[in-house]
């Protein structure tokens, strides 16, 4: 899946947005913590490393690019159509293997620009930033934001280890320096936090001090 490049070049033509609402990914899934995180791994072996055609741009961590179906999410130019000012924090409420196939699912109508495994931190890249993912329930939250979606579930903090804080870290510090975006609470933000949002994600166990100070260890390190 890695012969599309993940260039941000504008397209030709923009088409006018649609404004659909982000649906919850899941939510019937039955696996305990341990089962899950196993899956999780084992999604892992035999993915192909990024190559310099599949990843974002200097400074970004290594992604893989694994498109959503283009029914979940709207063709942009970015940040020349819109500005990009918030990065979006979700809980997929699904397993990684499980999340991919929903974002390939034209009739779920729903995406993420990234989402994180939780076992060891790897990142897929479903939506270029240049287009308008399909994530925060808010058409205008929507057109301003990076999705990044977490492995796991907002009652299973055991899905919140240390490869996926430090891995997301590292991608949204990236995601910051490109837009300019502050490293603040204030811009990045849970998807709880989306005016009209009906999803409580990443919940009461994502550690919101130790994420952002992760951050901002990035950000002032260049990386």
């Amino acid at each position: 899946m890695d012969d599309p490049p993940l260039d941000d070049t504008a397209p030709d033509e923009v088409p006018p947005p649609a404004v659909p609402r982000r649906r919850a990914l899941g939510g019937a899934a039955t696996l305990l913590g341990a089962a899950a995180l196993g899956a999780a791994a084992a999604f892992s072996v035999g993915r192909p490393a990024a190559s310099a055609a599949s990843r974002p741009p200097d400074g970004y961590p290594a992604t893989h690019w694994i498109p959503a179906n283009s029914a979940n999410y709207t063709v942009s130019g970015r940040p020349g159509s819109y500005p990009v000012e918030y990065v979006v924090i979700h809980v997929t409420q699904e397993t990684f293997p499980d999340t991919v196939k929903i974002f390939q699912n034209p009739k779920s109508k729903v995406s993420a620009h990234y989402a994180v495994a939780s076992a060891d931190g790897y990142i897929a890249q479903f939506v270029r930033e240049r287009d308008i993912a399909w994530h925060a329930g808010n058409w205008n939250y929507n057109t301003r934001s990076i999705g990044i979606e977490h492995e796991g579930w907002v009652d299973r903090p055991e899905y919140f280890t240390d490869a996926l804080y430090r891995s997301s870290a590292r991608l949204a510090a990236a995601v910051c320096a490109r837009y300019g975006i502050p490293v603040s609470r204030e811009r990045i933000i849970g998807h709880i936090e989306v005016p009209g949002s009906t999803h409580t994600d990443p919940g009461p166990y994502w550690d919101w001090d130790r994420y952002l100070e992760l951050v901002a260890g990035h950000s002032a390190s260049g990386g």
